[in-house]
């Protein structure tokens, strides 16, 4: 565990009056104790308190576990159960009157405890350990800058083998050979030529390449514990008619969108920012979706960036900026950078341009 992290959780705590934060196998654990243990149906807790932490642990992980944490393992057998090692290990945290509560961890790990905390107020991490997540450290931007560096480079691989007759999967299988050979994991990978652009969130398919077809590229691939998101649009031999109205107008909202970006700002105005400008150029029905959602150990995790987000961007905020405008039938652009809130700016992590690329046939 991060002993900086756990004073810092700890403060954060004593600032919202939570007695005890109860988080389950999932990136809140990696987060908070670099602890990834096997997920199973076996309950595993990591609970804290002012004055203890300790993880109920499977005995049968508890030797593989230990190489990563210190903390005090609670271990149980499965011909015993885990209902005695929790209750040794709530007694050693002492009395519990409020409790934050993991909300990604399974339902049936979540009520063994709740069972025995039956009267104690609850909510969930969102103002303690999400609230830390939210303000990236220097060394998860530098993790982050690294990967958003190396997922242009991917998505310059991308493009630089769209041929015609080439099919979205073939273009997919090369980003992904990309992401192996300079050391990451492919986190998602969405080609989308022609009509399929349309589609938000559209699965690569067998589609093959042909002239006048617009391209959209959405990519991500994690390295040390981090991943990346970008997507970049281009046109095969010439554009379709209107994609570089729409372009322009998708440009032009990002840029609208970043310079709003600042610490103090509502997350609803750098929604507002690209909105506006799409919605000034008509094209206000076609953009379908939320501006942006917060990057770092989760692809999406806090902050988001809605029309109705109620926080305020804070330092060291992470999030995508990634407005759209998508034409049933004929094509989809969205341009979509990753920033951070650093000074009084947001700073984009991609060095890689946003002009679409034109590739010659």
């Amino acid at each position: 565990m991060s002993e900086q992290r756990l004073a810092r959780l700890r403060e954060r705590m004593a600032e919202t009056g939570t007695d005890l934060v109860a988080i389950g196998p999932s990136s809140n654990m990696v987060y908070v104790a670099g602890l990834s243990p096997h997920g199973d149906e076996r309950p595993v807790l990591l609970l804290i308190t002012q004055d203890h932490a300790g993880i109920l642990m499977p005995a049968l992980n508890a030797d593989s576990s230990r190489q990563v944490t210190d903390l005090p393992f609670y271990p149980w057998a499965d011909a015993e159960g885990p209902e005695a090692a929790l209750e040794k290990l709530l007694d050693d945290c002492g009395p519990i009157a409020s409790l934050a509560l993991d909300e990604t961890m399974r339902a049936d790990f979540a009520l063994l405890l709740l069972d025995r905390l039956k009267d104690v107020p609850r909510s969930f991490l969102n103002d303690t350990v999400g609230w830390l997540r939210a303000q990236k450290d220097e060394s998860e931007y530098a993790a982050l800058k690294e990967n958003a560096v190396l997922n242009d480079g991917a998505m310059q691989a991308g493009f630089a083998a769209l041929r015609e007759g080439v099919s979205e999967l073939e273009i997919g299988d090369v980003i992904r050979a990309y992401y192996k050979a300079h050391g990451a994991t492919p986190e998602f990978v969405s080609v989308c030529f022609g009509e399929n652009g349309a589609f938000p969130h559209h699965y690569t398919s067998e589609r093959k390449l042909k002239r006048g077809d617009a391209v959209l590229i959405d990519i991500g691939g994690r390295k040390n514990g981090y991943p990346s998101d970008m997507t970049r649009v281009g046109f095969f031999g010439e554009a379709p008619e209107d994609f570089a109205k729409v372009a322009d107008v998708l440009e032009r909202a990002v840029t609208a969108a970043i310079a709003a970006a600042k610490p103090g700002v509502p997350a609803s105005d750098v929604d507002k920012a690209a909105r506006d400008v799409i919605t000034e150029a008509g094209y206000g029905e076609y953009f379908l979706h939320r501006t942006g959602h917060g990057l770092g150990i989760d692809i999406h995790e806090p902050p988001y960036i809605t029309g109705t987000s109620e926080g305020k961007l804070m330092e060291g905020n992470v999030f995508s900026i990634e407005p759209g405008i998508y034409l049933a039938g004929r094509f989809g652009v969205r341009l979509e950078e990753i920033v951070i809130v650093r000074g009084n700016r947001a700073e984009v992590l991609s060095e890689l341009p946003r002009t679409p690329v034109n590739v010659k046939p």
